[in-house]
């Protein structure tokens, strides 16, 4: 039977590769929403196909991870979400611990698994709590309280990639939301690996022109224009004289690499959206 309290979300794009590990953790009870950023329908077919669980939405378009997870989290009717990058994959017990958690702290609006960058295992085992409030969460998984939401709204669908995230978390803080790090739910994460290897460096690219962007739209948003100017400059300069440098060197992927990065950069300080697009 199916449980209706919950759903999983996730945005692919390319994951082909990525997307089976995934689902195969996740018990046929829950419904997954996939949200594929193209216009693959022999990507939906299967997938659809093998899982009676699931549901493809295509997109048509490459929308990132803000707008991707704003569409799928719109599809959502239960009273929980998670959301999952396509490169995790869930341990046996993994959404049990979610659902106990949800039971012991009802108004939560995120909780997080202890797969957690900022989180070191020093960190974790220092704190003798099993659940306790944190400012932020990765965005590789996240247990959402859809209700919790009604005020500030989902991921900022300005941002592409990377920091939608943490501005997130940063809205509900200031609405007086709280945001739980639980340690006894594992998430294992590959990290950047979402998409097939064939694709890798123009996702790379990708990558270093949107964190670029992001890093100052985010800035700007938070701390003001002038803050953010005087804490990238650095950045700008550095990404301008690699990229002449390995022009001089005759090294050609680092050129665009650091090409990339000056251009998000840039982009984002003249009030550019975040249009940059992977060539594939």
């Amino acid at each position: 039977m199916t449980n209706t309290k919950l759903t999983v979300v996730i945005n692919t794009f390319k994951s082909e590769d990525k997307i089976y590990q995934c689902l195969n953790s996740i018990s046929s009870n829950y419904k997954v929403i996939i949200i594929e950023n193209s216009n693959n329908h022999d990507f939906k077919k299967n997938i659809e196909e093998k899982y009676s669980n699931v549901q493809c939405y295509l997109t048509g378009e490459n929308l990132g991870y803000a707008k991707g997870n704003n569409y799928g989290l719109s599809k959502v009717k239960s009273q929980f979400a998670l959301i999952l990058n396509p490169d995790t994959h869930l341990e046996k017990d993994t959404i049990n611990n979610f659902l106990k958690s949800s039971e012991k702290i009802k108004d939560f609006a995120i909780i997080g698994p202890a797969q957690q960058e900022e989180y070191s295992k020093k960190d974790l085992n220092e704190n003798k709590d099993q659940i306790f409030q944190v400012n932020q969460l990765k965005g590789f998984a996240m247990f959402f309280n859809i209700k919790q939401f009604e005020e500030v709204g989902f991921f900022d669908k300005n941002f592409f990639i990377y920091l939608e995230e943490i501005d997130l978390c940063k809205r509900l803080k200031k609405n007086g939301k709280k945001i739980y790090l639980d340690k006894n739910i594992i998430i294992h994460h590959l990290g950047g690996k979402s998409h097939n290897k064939s694709v890798e460096f123009e996702m790379e690219l990708s990558r270093n022109w949107h964190w670029m962007w992001s890093t100052f739209y985010f800035n700007k948003k938070h701390y003001g224009y002038f803050s953010s100017m005087f804490k990238v400059s650095g950045k700008l300069i550095k990404s301008a004289f690699k990229y002449v440098f390995y022009i001089l060197t005759f090294n050609e992927q680092k050129k665009e690499i650091y090409y990339h990065r000056f251009s998000g950069l840039l982009n984002s300080m003249r009030g550019k959206s975040s249009w940059y697009r992977p060539k594939l």
